[in-house]
């Protein structure tokens, strides 16, 4: 940061965990932070899938300086043993938080641009000496022009799901039957979506914990209504691996989760269908149809559910310099380390400022932002992400550069507790969204010291 930006605050874009935690990071530093959130209310996108219960208990969904702001206004911090649901993390911990901030956390304020001041992305003149800007447009259509020193994306990924198309475009005819198909787990207890699904035929597009969690739903709902089945749409055939851990992972609450999944399969509730790469859908009537690159059809389906994963929205970022790998549209630096064809949850190196680096100084995508299309991210490395980077933005490198976190390994990654199971049912934690990964430790996790 230059002399000429010091007054300026960072401005920190999302209010959801990640984004709160690097507010209550920043200001440890004596940092002002100012956090866009482009809903009405802390957590938008977790109140998206408030019916989800998390894996994570809540012990390991407290930011640590977050909590230092909570406690003296007489907070008090949930029992940590007790896992919430997405509902109750916004509701008692992220909103209380959001509201300690108070004036630094704007709602209805979305990001639709961010450059240097006065210079597009090819400008190299006294560039670094420009503070940013940020362009924000309200629901009533007026537009706000803001000043910053520093840029912290938290914005996350869940509001650009991938679409249905094996090849990561639309599918043909995708869009028309837009209607018909549903790129989240279905909340059943809310009477119009249960009407939506029952006795009905439902393809579950997907092989994370999600679409897991989405069969074992419909399995349930088939048990006590009539002619509800689902379709279970994988790319790849079905192996040992398919189903996660089971008995063996290391997270008890996600393995049975992919029990649950292979139960409903071997219930008769729910037929796979592997190795189908979806290129169109079809409608004919009120009926849908699935179609294979190579012909294959999966006919007579009333509903889609596509749980496919997601991707960042990088459209707002395109006058700054990022550096960013080609596959995974994550930092440089950080692809290595969270490549899902090589790394699972676990086995993600705890990481901070220097593996978040761009060319363009004093950006930083955090949290699931930062993953790109990479399903292994943990919500506590995401508060370790942001721990260092407040830190580097404060000129506190000894700080950024330290380790400050232990990982578990475990198994298979990504998707979200069933949410109809009690909280004492649950044990361990998992990673992707809307789920985070527990804390805990395994042989060869790495604590304290420097990143080498």
């Amino acid at each position: 940061m230059t002399s000429g930006t010091a007054d300026l605050p960072v401005l920190v874009i999302g209010a959801g965990p990640i984004g709160l935690a690097a507010a209550a990071r920043l200001l440890e530093h004596g940092l002002e932070p100012l956090v866009l959130e482009a809903g009405p209310t802390a957590a938008t996108a977790v109140r998206a899938w408030s019916h989800v219960r998390l894996f994570s208990p809540w012990a390991e969904l407290v930011d640590p300086a977050a909590e230092k702001l909570l406690t003296p206004t007489g907070w008090t911090r949930p029992d940590p043993t007790a896992y919430p649901t997405g509902g109750d993390w916004a509701e008692r911990y992220l909103q209380p938080l959001a509201d300690i901030l108070g004036a630094r956390v704007r709602y209805s304020s979305r990001v639709t641009g961010v450059a240097r001041a006065g210079r597009d992305r090819i400008v190299d003149a006294d560039r670094e000496q420009q503070p940013f800007t940020v362009h924000v447009e309200h629901p009533d259509g007026r537009e706000e022009r803001l000043s910053a020193r520093a840029v912290v994306d938290a914005s996350g990924t869940w509001a650009t799901p991938n679409p249905l198309g094996a090849n990561g475009l639309p599918a043909l005819g995708e869009r028309a039957a837009a209607d018909r198909i549903s790129y989240r787990v279905p909340d059943l207890r809310d009477p119009a979506v249960r009407a939506r699904y029952a006795g009905r035929r439902t393809a579950v597009v997907g092989t994370g914990a999600s679409a897991f969690t989405a069969l074992a739903a419909l399995a349930d709902l088939a048990e006590q209504e009539p002619g509800t089945h689902a379709v279970w749409v994988l790319r790849r055939g079905l192996t040992g691996s398919t189903y996660g851990g089971g008995s063996a992972d290391q997270l008890p609450a996600r393995g049975a989760l992919g029990l649950a999944a292979k139960a409903a399969v071997d219930g008769g509730h729910a037929d796979a269908l592997t190795g189908f790469r979806t290129a169109a859908v079809e409608q004919d009537g009120e009926r849908l149809t699935l179609v294979a690159e190579d012909g294959t059809r999966a006919e007579g389906l009333d509903e889609v559910v596509v749980l496919t994963g997601l991707r960042p929205d990088l459209s707002f970022l395109t006058e700054l310099r990022l550096g960013l790998d080609d596959r995974l549209q994550a930092p440089v630096a950080l692809a290595p380390l969270i490549d899902p064809n090589q790394h699972s949850c676990g086995t993600v190196y705890p990481h901070g400022a220097r593996e978040l680096a761009h060319p363009e100084r004093d950006v930083h995508l955090v949290g699931m932002k930062s993953y790109g299309r990479a399903p292994t991210f943990l919500a506590l490395t995401g508060y370790e992400q942001v721990r260092s980077v407040a830190a580097a933005l404060a000129g506190d490198h000894e700080a950024a550069a330290r380790v400050e976190l232990t990982l578990p390994e475990t198994g298979v990654c990504g998707g979200s507790g069933r949410y109809d199971e009690p909280a004492e049912d649950q044990s361990g934690g998992c990673c992707g969204a809307p789920a985070l990964l527990t804390l805990g430790t395994a042989p060869g996790a790495v604590t304290g010291g420097q990143r080498a």
